[in-house]
């Protein structure tokens, strides 16, 4: 069973990629969501003896860590962790600079105006 924890300050986002994922992924899933990074930090912290096997992240959550993107800082904090070395790790964003940001960081990226229409996209990155 594959353990997903999706990140977004928006519900309509993480219902979103939670029922792409139920589809892409069939019933051997287990999906935790987060309103926030820092929600989503403790989560990782307290699965960290068994560890998320995917990540998907927005970028632009809360102010608390500028000048960085709430999920730079996440996936800055996620990538510290050993037992997290083999997470997959998907950024979501609309912010125009998502692919630099995530190169920058050794993380898969999916535009949210791909997202919203191409379904393929996610099928690249979850089943690979």
């Amino acid at each position: 069973m594959k353990k997903i924890l999706i990140v977004d300050d928006i519900k309509g986002w993480r219902d979103f990629n939670s029922n792409v994922a139920s589809e892409l992924l069939g019933g051997y899933i287990e999906i935790q969501t987060a309103e926030s990074a820092s929600r989503a930090y403790d989560l990782v912290l307290e699965n960290n003896d068994s560890p998320f096997d995917i990540v998907l992240t927005d970028l632009q959550m809360e102010d608390d860590y500028a000048p960085k993107y709430a999920g730079e800082w996440l996936v800055e904090q996620i990538k510290t962790l050993k037992s997290y070395s083999k997470t997959k790790i998907i950024m979501i964003s609309a912010s125009y600079n998502i692919r630099h940001i995530a190169e920058a960081l050794g993380v898969e990226c999916i535009p949210k105006s791909t997202a919203m229409k191409c379904l393929s996209a996610y099928e690249e990155l979850l089943l690979k």
